[in-house]
């Protein structure tokens, strides 16, 4: 069979036979992006992404959701990207997605004229210790993270004096991955994230994170909670710009932001491979996703 579209999800995610709220929430997103697919006119299929059995030929288009072990089998993900790939078309394309795997692209956009969080890579091999190399940042109070991640794997927050905690860990993964440095901002624990959906380089609705009492993570498997958000102009522009600054402007994505230590509205992350999209917050947003995904095929 012929499909146009097949939308990617991890193995967990299919048929599965005990399902949790987490899990109802993924099934209950794609669903609505599948019936809105649908109503387009779209032959519409879904399978996890490491599915041996199905033929990636037979469908036009892959859309990438829910495929979030990709950053712990980054190597195995890398290998099926390039191959399937070559068999099919990706959205977001394939270029795009390379980009955004890696954090360096923050630097891009930063260039762009972005206001992002200030950052500091350290690249694999750097022999400094994590004492030093938050000293060479210039920030006491900082974040460190892989550059390559999600759902804030190997995330920590770092106080003025406790690197020493942090040291093994940092040596390990150093040796074998990119890792970023930033300063903590004190608003992620008093304001909070906020996730802005952008679809077709269009505004569609946002969410507020906020982390539990004595965390810093906003992520909900962590104990974060989701609010309701009303974007403002700034933030609207500021948001659509970020989508704007890209090579081409992405199908679909969420733009996370926060406020600076200056209080100046800043780029946490930029997410166009598998965010999560909260359709389920908002009932006109999967049709307008829709209409960016069908525009963008015709």
């Amino acid at each position: 069979m012929q499909y146009d579209i097949t939308i990617l999800t991890q193995a967990e995610y299919v048929n599965s036979i005990e399902k949790d709220v987490y899990i109802e929430n993924v099934l209950l997103e794609d669903k609505l992006i599948i019936d809105a697919l649908e109503a387009k006119g779209l032959k519409v299929h879904r399978t996890n992404w490491d599915n041996p059995d199905f033929d990636w030929g037979s469908t036009k288009y892959v859309l990438f959701r829910a495929i979030w072990d990709y950053f712990d089998r980054f190597p195995e993900f890398s290998k099926w990207l390039a191959e399937v790939s070559q068999k099919t078309k990706l959205i977001n394309p394939a270029e795009q997605i390379v980009w955004n795997m890696d954090k360096h692209y923050m630097r891009d956009l930063e260039d762009a004229g972005i206001n992002i969080v200030k950052t500091d890579f350290v690249e694999i091999g750097d022999t400094r210790t994590l004492k030093q190399a938050i000293a060479d940042s210039g920030w006491d109070h900082v974040i460190l993270k892989p550059a390559v991640s999600g759902g804030a794997r190997h995330t920590y927050k770092i106080k003025p004096g406790g690197s020493n905690l942090h040291e093994a860990v940092f040596k390990e993964l150093i040796a074998k991955e990119a890792m970023l440095i930033q300063p903590f901002l004190n608003n992620i624990t008093t304001k909070g994230e906020v996730s802005f959906m952008v679809f077709g380089g269009k505004y569609s609705h946002a969410v507020l994170k906020k982390a539990k009492a004595g965390d810093f993570r906003v992520q909900d498997d962590h104990g974060g909670t989701l609010h309701e958000y009303e974007a403002s102009p700034e933030e609207i522009k500021f948001v659509q710009n970020v989508m704007a600054k890209c090579k081409t402007v992405p199908v679909y994505g969420r733009v996370d932001v926060t406020w600076d230590n200056d209080d100046n509205l800043a780029l946490v992350e930029l997410e166009i491979i598998e965010p999560e999209l909260w359709f389920r917050e908002s009932s006109k947003s999967p049709e307008m996703f829709a209409d960016a995904v069908v525009d963008y095929i015709s």
